[in-house]
C-alpha cells in the first residue's frame, strides 16, 4: 500500500522541528500531507494518509490491548490529537470507506518501529508510486 510509505509526508512540509509533541503542539502532518498528496494521487492513497491519525485514536478505542503498546511518545501525540474516540466518533469513522485501508496502515506502522528495522531503499518503491501518481 503507498499509503503505507507516505503517511507522515506531511511531517517533511512543516517547520515546527521534530519535537513538537513535547512542547504540546499538533501539526496535523496527516491533513498537511493529504492535501499535497491529492495533486498527484487518488483517494486510494490520500484517504488513508488523512485518516491514519483518526485510526491511531479508533485503535486505542476500541482495542484496549492497542492502546496499552503505544510508546509514552505515541500516547502524547495521541492526547494531542483528540485522545480516545468517544462512540459517535469510532461510529462516523468506520462508516468512512477508505477507514480499513486506514486501519491497515497504522497496523503496518506500527510493524515498522522496530529500531534498527533494515529496509529497502527508496528506488525499491519507484515502480509503485509510478503505478499511482497522476500525470498532470
Amino acid at each position: 500500500m503507498l499509503a503505507c510509505l507516505l503517511h507522515n509526508y506531511g511531517h517533511l512540509l512543516h517547520d515546527l522541528g521534530e519535537t513538537i509533541a513535547q512542547e504540546g503542539i499538533d501539526a496535523h502532518h496527516e491533513d498537511l500531507g493529504a492535501a499535497a498528496l491529492a495533486r498527484w494521487f487518488g483517494r486510494e492513497v490520500v484517504e488513508p494518509v488523512r485518516l491514519h491519525v483518526a485510526a491511531k485514536r479508533y485503535l486505542c478505542t476500541v482495542d484496549p490491548a492497542y492502546l496499552a503498546g503505544l510508546s509514552p511518545a505515541s500516547r502524547l501525540s495521541l492526547e494531542l490529537q483528540g485522545g480516545l474516540m468517544n462512540s459517535d466518533e469510532a461510529r462516523l469513522f468506520e462508516s468512512h470507506p477508505y477507514y480499513g485501508d486506514a486501519v491497515a496502515l497504522r497496523r503496518c506502522d506500527d510493524q515498522a518501529k522496530v529500531p534498527g528495522l533494515v529496509v529497502p531503499g527508496l528506488e525499491t518503491y519507484r515502480d509503485l508510486v509510478m503505478a499511482h501518481v497522476r500525470m498532470l
